[in-house]
């Protein structure tokens, strides 16, 4: 793994992976709040660019040490609580604007990791192999998981009765939190400890690779040293640095995004694509990466244990701040982004039943992505 043997044995204070979080949390600390000019933005805008690097590194370093499915859970539920006070922060302060801002980024957050990360990833495996090759176990699991809770908080809301509108009562909305929680809990409990070799990563050959594809080996697939426990618990603290700099920064600059936005005509939900874009950013060069090392599993751990945590962890979040949040809570999709979820859920399906995949897989969850966002842009 690259830059590993190096971490291992010093973080040197010079070193850019620890300037890069404490200036980029710098940066966040003086712009936090007030009205940025242009340059401001633009310079907030390479503070969070560098975090979103830095954020990458320090993962890999943290997975190296304690392995995979672990390494990959470590940035998906760090990014996501971030991802969760992101929405949270700015649902308190926009009014009824805002009101379907949670659903706008969590879709975007599943189309993203779903079609995007995923097509990404098997198409530089495919490239790299011929074949993509993976655990069905352990994919199809995640993808049911992701399917279900999108079903039953962003699709349900649309057909129920006893609100008007695509809401939830109290009820509802308490019963999908607990469902949610409960299922990411559930998750969790097999991915890391009942079926933990479903979620290794594979050979080319589709045997499990063993321990140290976990994240013990190199590109080269030499064995590397694992980074020692200091040196993980700093590359952890500074995971968590870069990662609060990536999604403060986007909050500092989501104003600008907004006007842009409106100046440009665009409708309200494109802002929800553009955070979860700028969040998932971390999350998607990491699950790259990976691919490019013959660890397509790891890619695919991180692309549906994203959007698990994504949805499991925002609708209990959500449904507890509407105690004090004011406005409607607007969950439920709309016809055109339903039969593109539909369609996402069949398509990956067939992607993953296999346990192989190759370029023609990634290139149609790659088209996917790209109706989605154009239909997000142009509804």
């Amino acid at each position: 793994m690259a830059d590993m043997s190096t971490a291992t044995h010093r973080t040197p204070l010079t070193d850019w992976t620890v300037v890069v979080p404490v200036v980029a949390l710098g940066a966040l600390v003086l712009s936090w709040g007030r009205d940025l000019p242009g340059f401001a933005v633009a310079l907030v805008s390479l503070c969070l660019a560098g975090a979103v690097l830095a954020a990458v590194h320090h993962a890999e370093v943290v997975a190296h040490r304690v392995g995979e499915p672990f390494g990959s859970l470590v940035l998906a539920v760090a990014v996501t609580i971030i991802e969760v006070a992101l929405i949270v922060t700015l649902m308190a302060g926009g009014g009824d604007k805002t009101s379907s801002l949670a659903r706008d980024t969590v879709f975007a957050a599943v189309m993203i990791t779903c079609n995007g990360i995923v097509g990404v990833s098997l198409l530089v495996g495919a490239l790299r192999n011929r074949v993509a090759v993976f655990h069905a176990e352990g994919s199809g699991a995640a993808l049911a998981t992701v399917a279900t809770l999108a079903v039953l908080s962003l699709v349900l809301p649309t057909f129920t009765t006893t609100k008007p509108g695509p809401e939830f009562s109290s009820a509802q909305l308490t019963f999908a939190a607990c469902a949610s929680l409960a299922l990411y809990g559930l998750f969790i409990a097999v991915q890391t400890v009942r079926h933990r070799d479903y979620f290794l990563p594979v050979d080319t050959g589709g045997s499990a690779a063993g321990p140290a594809a976990g994240g013990g080996t190199d590109g080269d697939g030499d064995h590397a040293v694992p980074p020692t426990f200091r040196a993980a618990l700093i590359s952890l603290g500074l995971l968590l640095i870069a990662l609060v700099a990536v999604v403060g920064n986007a909050k500092a600059v989501s104003p600008t995004i907004e006007r842009g936005v409106a100046d440009a005509g665009l409708p309200h939900a494109v802002v929800g694509v553009i955070i979860a874009l700028l969040v998932l950013a971390p999350e998607t060069l990491a699950a790259v990466r990976a691919a490019r090392r013959d660890r397509v599993q790891t890619s695919l751990n991180l692309a549906y244990g994203s959007a698990i945590a994504s949805i499991g962890l925002t609708i209990p979040s959500i449904a507890l701040a509407t105690i004090w949040l004011s406005g409607p809570l607007l969950l439920g999709l709309g016809p055109v982004h339903m039969v593109l979820l539909a369609l996402t859920v069949v398509v990956s399906a067939l992607t993953i039943v296999p346990g192989r995949a190759t370029l023609l897989q990634g290139g149609v969850h790659i088209v996917l992505l790209a109706a989605y966002l154009f239909l997000a842009v142009s509804p």
